[in-house]
Formats: structure tokens, sequence, C-alpha cells
């Protein structure tokens, strides 16, 4: 499947539109239009059911150690300030980017590809911005950068396979041709950039009013740990369930909504007994990954990958992606949808005493220059009794964060097909079908009359009012059949159902399966019961 088809579909049918599109477009912003609204909807919806309110607290669920309870959060987009100075985000945070003094602009270094050549006794490092084709935007640009023809394209001799420009050496960028530069050496050193945006609160505009958007939503739920168990009446294990906004100051946004500065997550933070840790981390990342593929991705487009030792935060015990291969990646590269991350002690220990860094193998809290804790904590005691046994302990974290941009944009580009199919006239066509799983699809239903005369359109209108309470449907009468099936298709609506001639004389109307083509009639007043059973 090409993305340019996926991008141009999303504009045209609703799904996605470029934020402030009018005045030139926002980058690193989407906004989601009528169709794409409901299906990022759905998709929240289906994973706060099936993680929070629709789990069983009674009962273990296939592969669990034991029984837990799950609950919920709605914590605030800017928190106090020292929250984000204890979690390490105000320190560590931070992308590495370089500037091009030739032509202004900036990129995040460990994004920028190129390849070492050498042609006419000088050898460079020839790098790339396109987001795809990488080798051969590289190629072009390596002609005419030696002012060469293609036809002389054998006189370059490669001396490296696609790299990253973080994996070059700094002293080495006099050799660098910047990835919209003319000339070499125009890349500036690399440097940190913190990721957080920075707003003020109230009327004081100086370092004292100072706050940050969250860049995640995990830290809310950690800082109101003890206020769950206090109010509620949680025993460990027990998982806390959140949705909500996230703001990254990316310096590079790109790949559509893959990489975003404003973008929703969906996080659970699941507190554990320390020695149960590893049963659980593995229950939640098997867990989280068929959530996926039941709900339609599935096959070799993704996959579930444990993180090597040197990926692994100073604090993880284990880390695993959910990823997906992803249109816009070179064949064989997968892109995060999810990460399920054992985080050991680590934040609420954070929040008690203060910013933690690793040490002889062992977490402590980071000293200033004065000898005292650089980001003091709370102080407030984030401990848990366990009732049963009288003792205390700090719950290990297991963390499965999932993006429900990438989720939705995964979940687009797997729907993607194109196939056969008899228009009206029974000739056949190349059709465009979006085959989203029944619980995700934006409307479930479309209601047509076959012609617009005959007491159809009223009967199609009765039938299409009769199925609005339960589920999302849509009523169009405009257009050959045919076309209204294909605008249908389009949208991803997985059954129309269609009033004819004979629905005036027996009350049945015909349904058609958007994916297998096949039609089938069902009594009115049966209508909504065939539906409801067929979308799950």
């Amino acid at each position: 499947m090409e993305m340019e088809k996926l991008v141009s579909l999303c504009k045209r049918r609703g799904f996605l539109f470029q934020s402030s599109e009018i005045y030139g477009g926002l980058n690193g912003f989407w906004d989601y239009g009528p169709l794409g609204v409901e299906l990022k909807r759905n998709i929240k919806e289906a994973w706060w059911r099936d993680m929070v309110t629709g789990h069983d607290d009674l009962a273990p669920p296939p592969g669990a150690p034991e029984a837990y309870e799950m609950v919920g959060l709605d914590c605030t987009i800017i928190m106090h300030p020292q929250v984000w100075k204890c979690s390490g985000h105000f320190d560590l945070f931070v992308d590495k980017m370089v500037d091009c003094r030739e032509s202004k602009k900036r990129y995040r270094y460990d994004q920028v590809p190129g390849r070492w050549v050498e042609a006419k006794g000088q050898t460079i490092f020839v790098t790339t911005s396109v987001e795809e084709n990488h080798e051969t935007d590289i190629e072009h640009r390596t002609l005419k950068f030696y002012n060469l023809r293609a036809k002389d394209a054998a006189d370059l001799a490669w001396q490296s396979p696609l790299t990253s420009l973080a994996k070059i050496d700094p002293a080495q960028y006099d050799k660098v041709l910047g990835p919209d530069a003319k000339a070499l050496g125009t890349l500036t050193a690399p440097r940190d950039f913190n990721l957080m945006f920075k707003t003020f609160v109230g009327a004081l505009s100086g370092e004292e009013g100072a706050a940050y958007l969250r860049p995640e939503t995990a830290q809310g739920i950690f800082v109101n740990f003890k206020n769950v168990c206090d109010s509620t009446r949680v025993r460990v294990p027990f998982g806390i369930g959140q949705m909500g906004k996230s703001f990254r100051n990316e310096i590079t946004p790109r790949n559509f909504t893959f990489r975003s500065r404003e973008f929703e997550q969906m996080e659970i933070e699941f507190f554990c007994h320390p020695k149960s840790s590893p049963q659980w981390y593995q229950y939640w990342r098997d867990r989280r990954m068929k959530w996926y593929t039941d709900l339609g991705l599935a096959g070799e487009r993704l996959r579930l990958r444990e993180h090597d030792k040197d990926e692994l935060s100073h604090y993880s015990c284990g880390t695993s992606d959910i990823e997906y291969a992803f249109p816009f990646l070179p064949p064989g590269e997968f892109g995060e949808l999810e990460g399920i991350a054992h985080r050991g002690d680590f934040d609420l220990r954070s929040h008690m005493e203060g910013k933690l860094v690793a040490r002889d193998g062992q977490l402590v809290v980071e000293q200033g220059e004065d000898g005292k804790p650089k980001w003091r904590g709370s102080g407030k005691d984030l401990s848990y009794r366990d009732d049963l046994t009288n003792k205390r302990f700090v719950p290990h974290v297991i963390e499965p964060s999932a993006g429900a941009d990438r989720g939705t944009l995964a979940f687009l580009c797997e729907a993607y097909h194109e196939d056969q199919a008899p228009d009206e006239k029974g000739e056949m066509q190349t059709r465009v079908v979006m085959k989203f799983h029944p619980r995700i699809a934006p409307l479930k239903a479309a209601v047509f009359p076959l012609v617009k005369k005959d007491g159809m359109p009223e009967v199609a209108q009765r039938i299409y009012r009769a199925i609005k309470p339960h589920m999302p449907v849509f009523y169009d009468e405009k257009g050959a059949v045919g076309r209204r099936y294909r605008r249908q298709d389009e949208a991803g609506t997985p059954y129309c159902v269609t009033v004819d001639g004979q629905s005036l004389t027996d009350s049945t109307v015909t349904i058609r399966d958007r994916d297998t083509l096949k039609q089938w009639r069902v009594h009115e007043k049966d209508l909504v019961a065939e539906l409801r059973q067929r979308i799950g």
C-alpha cells in the first residue's frame, strides 16, 4: 500500500486534516475529521472497555498470576513543576539536535540517514531529509554535489550502507553534506533539546510561574497513588488506567501522525509485589499484544520485540515494544505502537525521595553540588501496607503505554485495501475499501432506499431511525446505489441495508457485507439484533 493513497483518502473522506490548513498548516499537529474522530473514539473506548470497565475483578484472566482490580483516573495536563524534576523529565527528557548554518533548518540527528561515498578522490557523508526512498535521494544529491550526471552513477564508490548521523563522530562533520545543504560542513555539533512545552501559570511570567505541558500521562498516576489507595478499597495488585493528551516539542515531526507534537495516550500503571513483578510483566506483554490482534492487526506487519540490555533505561527491569510495519518505513523496519515496561519501584521512590540515578547497580538520590538532593521529592510515604501480612513495601510497576494516534494510524494502514468489484452495470472496477474491525468502524451501518420513489425513502428513514439509538448509522439516498456502496466501502462501514420493492410487501431488507460482498435478507423487526450480533 502506498502511503500517499492513504493520506489522500484520509483527507477526501474526512478521517484526518492538517491542523490550521487554511493558513498553511502547523507542522506536527493534526485534526480528526467526522470519520476520524469516530474511529479514534472507538479505539479509545475499546481500550477503556477491555482494560478498565469491562475487566472482571473477581477472577484471574487467562495468563494472570491472580485476580486484580482496575480503576481509572483523569489527571490535569499542567502539574506542579517538581513532578517533572523528580521524574527526570526536566533533566533527561531531551533529544539531540543539529542545526544547518546554510539552510537554517533544525534536525533530530538520530533521524538523519546518510551514506559514506567516494568520488573524484574525495570521501563525504551524504544525508537526506526525505521520508521514503532514502538511497535514491542520497544518490541524486551525491551526483549533484560532484557535478555528475545520472549515467555516471557507476563512478560513485559507496563506502557504507545507510546509517544514522548519530553514528558519525562530530569531528567528521566537515565531511557531511547536510540534508538540505549544497556545501559540506554546515551542520553544528549535536546539542540537547528539551522536549517539554514550557508555559506560565498565573500573572507571573518569570521562572517562578513556569510550568510544563505534560509529556506523558503516567506521572499523574504515580503522584495520585496514595490518593487512590486511601479513597478506594483496591489492594495490590491493581492497575490504574488513564487516557489523555500529551505534548512533546518534537524537533522534526514526520510520517503523518506517527510523530506529532500533540498526541493522545492510553496508559496503565499496574502496581504489584516485587516478587511477582516478572510474571505480571509477561502477562501484560501477552495481554496487550492479543488486544491488537483481536481488533484486526495481525500477520507479519505486527510484532512484539524485547529490548536489548543496551536499550533499557537505567531503572528498567525489562521493556518490550509492540511494533507495526508502517508503509512509510523502509522494508523490514517497524515503528513502535506501544511499550510495555517493567519500571521497578523507580517512580514511587522518585516522588518520595527525589530524583534517582543509577550508581553501582543501585538507584540512589542524585546529589547536587551542595551535597543535598538535586531535586527533592515530596516526602510523602508512597509505600503500601498489605493488610493480610501487615508488611510494607514499595510496589513495582508494569506500564503498558499505548498511543491512541499511532494506534489509529496503524488501523488505518491495515484497513486500506484495493480489490475488484462489479459496479451498478455489472462491470468490474477497482474498489477502495477500509476493512476496519466492526468494533472500531466509524459507522456500523448505512441505510439506502433502492430508488428515491414508490415509498422506499419513507421505509428507509423509519429503519434508519430504528437503528440510530443503538449504533452510528448513515442514511443516503443520493446517486446510484452502486456509488453509494462505494462511498461506504471507503468509509469502512461494515454493513449496508437496502430497502427495495420486496421490502414494501414483506418488510424484509437486504444486508450487504463490506468485505465478502455477500447479500442476504432479514426481516425489519430482526434487523437491529442481526447487526448487533455481527458487530459484536
